[in-house]
């Protein structure tokens, strides 16, 4: 008879990424802080959704809980800038100033080990998903688990979202 054994499930923390600026930003630093993981875009009609984003932070940011930005490119081509273009653009534009990180791939042959957990149920142990537009919303627990997913249309200011953040 085979026994199963339990594998330690990676969390959310167990991830280092790179910032915008291209430094390491180790996500376990968000440890004990509720997290938002957002797929971004600077040339989509939903980049006006980072207006909303950046009002969450300045409302609910910091030590329960943070926003992260990854710029991607998969959707249409819709961030072709390089990091320094985008951090400028998000900043000019929305004064962005929560996290941003270097542009990644959200889905794909080369999608980034971060997505790949965010989208797997067998990496993150809870849902499989797929993400489908730019604005995908993830939500990361304060121990670094999965809690759920938020389509790309659904605004920041939605109140499951909300709920989510202040409960």
């Amino acid at each position: 008879m085979m026994m199963a054994t339990v594998n330690a499930q990676i969390t959310f923390h167990d991830f280092t990424v790179k910032d915008i600026n291209g430094e390491d930003y180790s996500l376990s630093q968000l440890k004990g802080k509720k997290v938002l993981v957002v797929n971004t875009a600077s040339k989509c009609g939903l980049t006006p959704q980072y207006e909303g984003l950046q009002g969450l932070y300045e409302e609910y940011g910091g030590d329960d809980f943070m926003i992260i930005g990854f710029p991607a490119n998969n959707f249409l081509k819709q961030e072709p800038g390089s990091n320094e273009e985008i951090a400028t653009f998000c900043s000019i534009n929305y004064g962005v100033s929560f996290p941003m990180m270097s542009k990644i791939s959200v889905k794909g042959g080369d999608q980034h080990p971060l997505y790949k957990w965010l989208t797997s149920k067998s990496e993150n142990g809870v849902a499989d998903s797929k993400v489908t537009w730019n604005f995908q919303k993830y939500m990361i627990d304060e121990e670094g688990q999965l809690v759920g997913h938020l389509s790309p249309k659904t605004k920041p200011g939605n109140e499951k979202l909300l709920s989510w953040i202040v409960n």
